[in-house]
């Protein structure tokens, strides 16, 4: 049980670390590998520790964050974080693994492609459900407002993604506690995880100027790529 607790502290410091150093991250990089290893940490406790750090981050960058621009987002987060806790009465643990590994993978692959989107009002609408949808159902809601950001200063991106993410996870909650997906029991789990991500943040901060973006984002990327082939692996093999 021990051992257990320290992987997935481990996880959600790299986690962190690299959500802290681009914008987002935590849920892609821990999320598939916290469901192989207990899938309680799943979607609860990771949205819990998903808070955390976008309140630590959205103090921290407050200046730069644009409320006009998320409330477009955060409108269409509101059904999709329906529509996301349904989803939850209807599949078990081994689909949920699946969900999470093809998730990540169209997050890698998305990533990688060469275009250039602006956040238009449909585009926060449109991702701003995606979010709500994925976010809730699996706790992986970061990519698609990551991907209408990417091209933004860096600092914008952090702020506004930690903003957004600060909502998100309070709406995610708030559908998941009357369906019995965030109780006391996933409390406790995901409190161990809190010194963990502030580590992540803490490290972030005194090695961000030092390492190349496009280094952390590679780098993400692989470990991405990794764990969602492994989630994706784990949750077929179960079904099948």
């Amino acid at each position: 049980m021990e051992s257990q607790i320290l992987i997935a502290m481990l996880l959600v410091f790299t986690g962190a670390f690299i959500q802290s150093a681009t914008g987002f991250g935590l849920a892609v990089v821990a999320s598939p590998l916290l469901i192989m290893l207990s899938p309680e940490y799943i979607p609860g406790p990771i949205i819990v520790v998903g808070f955390f750090l976008a309140l630590i981050n959205t103090i921290k960058y407050r200046g730069t964050i644009s409320i006009g621009g998320l409330k477009h987002a955060v409108i269409g987060r509101i059904p999709g974080s329906v529509v996301g806790g349904m989803l939850l009465f209807y599949i078990d643990t081994a689909q949920l693994s699946l969900l999470l590994g093809i998730v990540v993978l169209l997050a890698v692959f998305i990533s990688l492609l060469p275009i250039k989107l602006q956040p238009t009002r449909h585009r926060l609408l449109f991702a701003g459900f995606l979010s709500g949808f994925l976010g809730t159902s699996s706790g992986i809601g970061g990519p698609p407002m990551a991907l209408l950001l990417q091209h933004q200063q860096a600092n914008f991106i952090r702020a506004n993604l930690a903003a957004f993410f600060l909502i998100s996870c309070t709406m995610s909650l708030m559908v998941q506690i009357p369906i019995g997906y965030m109780s006391i029991k996933h409390l406790l789990l995901a409190l161990p995880l809190l010194p963990a991500a502030y580590l992540g943040y803490r490290f972030a901060q005194l090695f961000m100027d030092r390492i190349s973006q496009k280094v952390v984002r590679y780098t993400s990327l692989i470990l991405c790529l990794i764990a969602g082939l492994g989630a994706t692996y784990s949750g077929a093999s179960a079904i099948l």
